[in-house]
């Protein structure tokens, strides 16, 4: 067991617990087995989030949890504290969730009832974000955006899309044509645009099932920004699915189920979503399958672009 975990179970008063190691993306992920109940411990990669941001994160699954939604809420640690640094790396606990992820991205998905899945998963998109709009942030709080800048600015969150290595000459105009025209169009729509706290990762990873009841997981990238831009994820991920026009209806149906959403940009933000993935990973060209995954995320991010802009009279 390495000292951070240690020291960690210490703080949360779990000594002596049995711990396995079940994920190393973002963060190193424990499960941990203590008393007869089973919890998340999550070490969180040095330097990717300020203790702020990742108070912040803890605050608004707590809000959500107490909200009525099934997601990990953090365990107050023996000082009643929801973070700790341990050896240096930031720690929390969160609460472990049963069930299972209802698919992974690229492969076919396999879920009986596909329809009432999607559906499920619009409904809880939407459930989620009424939670957010009632609840109202502590003072401090501190999450990043994917406003108009954070998507399309000199710096945007997940990097600029125009500018990755793997661009060809032709790719790189036409994404800098991209971000020129999405960036006008966008700049006509922010004020009108249902914006708020969002998930920004509700892929089939990040969400599971435990018989009929979903669990939203994985709040790592979580921040303010258009609600659309949760729709959007979830669709972009699911579109090369032979019955994605039922799965995107399903979707939305869901969603509306809960809450009123202007729908007409949803096909921007299925773009916008699509050119951050181009962006996000500039910095992880060295992880494996990256050259894979940057090849596609290029490539569907070609056909988008050259679709919008084909739709507004420009040469792609």
């Amino acid at each position: 067991m390495n000292a951070a975990v240690e020291k960690s179970l210490r703080l949360w008063g779990m000594q002596g617990a049995e711990t396995r190691l079940v994920a190393t993306r973002e963060n190193q992920v424990y499960r941990v087995d203590h008393q007869g109940r089973a919890y998340a411990l999550r070490l969180h990669r040095p330097g990717y989030r300020t203790d702020a941001e990742l108070w912040s994160e803890l605050q608004w699954m707590n809000a959500a949890a107490e909200g009525g939604l099934h997601v990990p809420a953090p365990v107050p640690s023996a000082s009643g504290e929801f973070l700790h640094v341990a050896d240096g790396i930031q720690a929390d606990v969160l609460t472990w969730l049963s069930g299972a992820p209802v698919g992974k991205t690229g492969e076919d998905l396999a879920a009986a009832d596909r329809i009432g899945l999607f559906y499920g998963i619009g409904r809880e998109m939407a459930r989620l974000h009424a939670v957010s709009d009632r609840w109202t942030p502590p003072a401090g709080f501190s999450r990043w955006s994917w406003d108009r800048e954070g998507l399309l600015g000199e710096t945007p969150v997940w990097g600029c899309f125009w500018e990755n290595p793997s661009l060809t000459k032709e790719d790189r105009a036409l994404f800098l044509a991209l971000r020129n025209e999405a960036d006008a169009e966008l700049q006509g729509l922010e004020g009108k645009l249902d914006y708020g706290l969002i998930h920004a990762d509700l892929v089939r990873e990040n969400v599971m099932a435990d018989g009929n009841k979903l669990q939203l997981i994985d709040f790592d990238d979580s921040g303010f920004g258009f609600r659309l831009f949760d729709l959007a994820t979830t669709l972009l991920k699911n579109m090369r699915e032979t019955d994605y026009p039922a799965l995107r209806d399903a979707v939305i149906a869901g969603y509306l189920s809960v809450r009123v959403i202007d729908l007409s940009a949803l096909d921007l933000f299925i773009l916008l979503r699509s050119a951050t993935y181009a962006g996000w990973i500039i910095t992880r060209m060295d992880e494996p399958g990256s050259k894979a995954r940057n090849q596609r995320f290029i490539g569907t991010t070609r056909v988008l672009a050259q679709n919008f802009l084909s739709g507004k009279g420009l040469q792609p």
